[in-house]
């Protein structure tokens, strides 16, 4: 039984397009074979007709000018004869009235004169008359024919833009104004729970008690407390927002609206404001529930106080009605909204206060603890050697995201299945590290030997200041295997710090001026390779200077904006003068570390060439290189460590 259900649910559909189709065709048949196509009047020639006039055959010639086609009527003697027996109608509809012949004419003037001469000359007793055709229905359809193409353009615009979207099958024009949120449906969606996310200790705390809040309000509104109306979570980019997003969908158990900010935007005016309206609607009606907007930077930016255009600012109306919607007359019970952004100084005020996003989650980068719950996360669908360590792989990337975690497992898996391997080991992860921060390797890019030398003593200059520095980070490995755009590197894991001391930065840009210092002691000229160093020196000066206070002769000033509004700003914050001097400050801090990293390799400069003829050798050095040709670092901190514990 079951299977013929099926059966009869499998019935072809029928598509309106074909019946619109098939009525088109029948207009059209009527219109062009109308007046004929169930006709059978012969037509004869010009000859023809004058023989019959003649001959007192004819009675009656109406002539349709607009056409230049006379109608032939015989007389009912002339019907008898012999000639005339193939005159009568064989059409499957003989109408009424129906002509015994037809014919063409050319000059209308000419033809009228024509039997008027032979009915006077014959005194016959034909009558000639004058007509004019009309087609009421071709005419009324050749008129509304461009109106309905009008409609069925606008139609099928109006359908391809507002594909998919809610408020009705296909999306119809009048639900242009429909909210376009995906209603998450926890049995056919991938569910993502709290255990999939890794971290975020207490942005995950924060929003597993927004989820409290729906499943139990009574625990929290007996003692007279509100629910909060909505929580922003911000952060960088790739740290797991709209994953926590999913996974209170996923929790929740109460209907979950998920959309993105720009889904408000459109071409119309008032789209967006009616979309939102829509949206809370829908939201009310299925309370409690949860409204989830992503990238809300799309529509919650700050609005100017000018409108210089003159127009209507959709924008400003789609956020106008948003900001009515969380906090205004109306009361939404319930309906808590999530939204994520990785621009949260760019919102406006009105939207980021108390009573529309009570709480402003800050999602930051993972610390290393929490990329080692990441990584293990991340590896559970991986075939793995069973000695990897997750500990090493979660200091191997500092600085790295959820997201550049999770590429860097599957970098690994690909890496690993490109060798051919069985399961994926350390060597790939490091391998797909270097291959996602540096770029893919390109070792048969075409390099003369003598610019292999300066890479050689550029990157070998970089490791040697870094290795005599206290405070320059430690090194990894050192590569002249040209990869992405750089022709060498120099791989250090930096100390994951909170605060940041002036010697500390001094010392890292000392470190990184360290290539271009071993250029000019071996070769006594420079080149145009370190650029990428200059450039993050030069921020890094500029920085100390102008942002963080650290120079003595600025000052304790900082020209930093925390609100980002003097990007668009046409003036700098300080005089004439004080640009002046921050600019010589700014070069006075970069020339002094360049003069200390020559001296420091002037006075290793053995060292300094035996550590790039072994890199021009084996094209890839390790610490332990570095340890062979300058013992042991001083300033290691296992070492240390290791001194304090005996």
């Amino acid at each position: 039984m079951a299977k013929d259900n099926k059966n009869l649910n499998k019935k072809p559909k029928v598509n309106p397009y074909w019946i619109y189709g098939v009525i088109i065709a029948v207009f059209l048949s009527i219109q062009l074979f109308g007046g004929g196509a169930f006709q059978n009047t012969k037509e004869i020639k010009t000859s023809e007709f004058i023989s019959y006039l003649e001959s007192g055959d004819v009675k009656e010639v109406m002539i349709v000018s607009n056409t230049k086609t006379a109608k032939v009527y015989l007389t009912k003697e002339a019907l008898e004869k012999e000639v005339h027996k193939n005159s009568k109608s064989k059409g499957l509809l003989p109408s009424f009235n129906e002509p015994n012949y037809t014919l063409k004419f050319g000059d209308l003037q000419n033809f009228e004169n024509q039997i008027d001469t032979i009915i006077a000359e014959n005194d016959l007793a034909t009558t000639r008359d004058a007509d004019i055709e009309q087609n009421l229905f071709g005419d009324i359809l050749l008129t509304l024919l461009p109106f309905v193409l009008i409609i069925a353009v606008w139609i099928f615009i109006m359908r391809r833009m507002s594909a998919g979207g809610g408020g009705g099958a296909g999306g119809q024009i009048f639900n242009i104004g429909k909210s376009k949120a995906k209603l998450f449906d926890e049995k056919t969606d991938t569910k993502t729970s709290f255990k999939d996310v890794a971290g975020l200790e207490g942005a995950k705390e924060e929003v597993q008690e927004i989820v409290d809040f729906l499943k139990f309000p009574e625990k929290y509104t007996s003692l007279g407390g509100k629910i909060p109306k909505g929580a922003l979570l911000v952060g960088p980019p790739g740290t797991g927002k709209t994953l926590l997003a999913k996974a209170v969908a996923g929790e929740a158990k109460v209907p979950f609206f998920s959309l993105s900010g720009s889904d408000f935007v459109e071409m119309f005016v008032g789209v967006g404001a009616s979309r939102v309206r829509d949206l809370f609607k829908q939201a009310k009606e299925k309370s409690p529930s949860i409204i989830f907007i992503d990238e809300i930077d799309a529509i919650g930016r700050a609005r100017g106080k000018n409108n210089f255009s003159g127009s209507n600012d959709e924008r400003e109306n789609t956020l106008n009605q948003l900001l009515t919607e969380m906090d205004g007359f109306g009361t939404n019970t319930n309906v808590i909204v999530l939204a994520a952004t990785n621009r949260a100084d760019v919102l406006d005020s009105a939207l980021m206060r108390a009573g529309r996003f009570d709480r402003q989650i800050y999602v930051d980068l993972p610390d290393v603890r929490e990329r080692k719950e990441i990584f293990e996360v991340h590896l559970r669908p991986l075939k793995k050697e069973e000695t990897l360590d997750v500990d090493f792989l979660a200091k191997q990337t500092p600085g790295f995201s959820g997201a550049d975690i999770a590429n860097v497992c599957n970098e690994a898996a690909l890496i690993a299945a490109r060798k051919g391997k069985k399961a994926v080991n350390k060597q790939d992860f490091l391998d797909a590290v270097d291959r996602i921060i540096g770029g893919l390797e390109k070792k048969n890019k075409i390099i003369t030997p003598e610019e292999k030398r300066a890479v050689a003593f550029h990157e070998a200059g970089h490791a040697t200041v870094s290795w005599m520095l206290e405070h320059a980070a430690p090194l990894v490995k050192v590569t002249i295997v040209p990869r992405g755009r750089s022709l060498g590197a120099a791989w250090y894991l930096p100390e994951e710090r909170l605060i940041v001391r002036p010697e500390q930065m001094l010392d890292e840009m000392c470190a990184a001026l360290g290539g271009r210092a071993a250029e000019q002691v071996i070769f006594n000229k420079i080149s145009t390779g370190a650029l990428s160093d200059l450039e993050k020196v030069t921020k890094q000066a500029r920085a100390m200077v102008t942002v963080y206070g650290l120079s003595d002769k600025v000052g304790n000033l900082t020209y930093y904006d925390s609100t980002g509004q003097s990007e668009y700003g046409f003036t700098k914050p300080y005089s004439e003068e004080t640009a002046v001097l921050i600019d010589k400050e700014i070069s006075d801090i970069i020339e002094k570390q360049y003069d200390r990293a020559v001296k420091l390799l002037e006075e290793n400069k053995d060292k300094l060439t035996e550590l790039a003829e072994v890199l021009l050798e084996k094209e890839v050095i390790f610490k332990d290189n570095l340890e062979k040709i300058f013992g042991k670092r001083e300033f290691d901190k296992d070492k240390t460590l290791a001194e304090e514990e005996e």
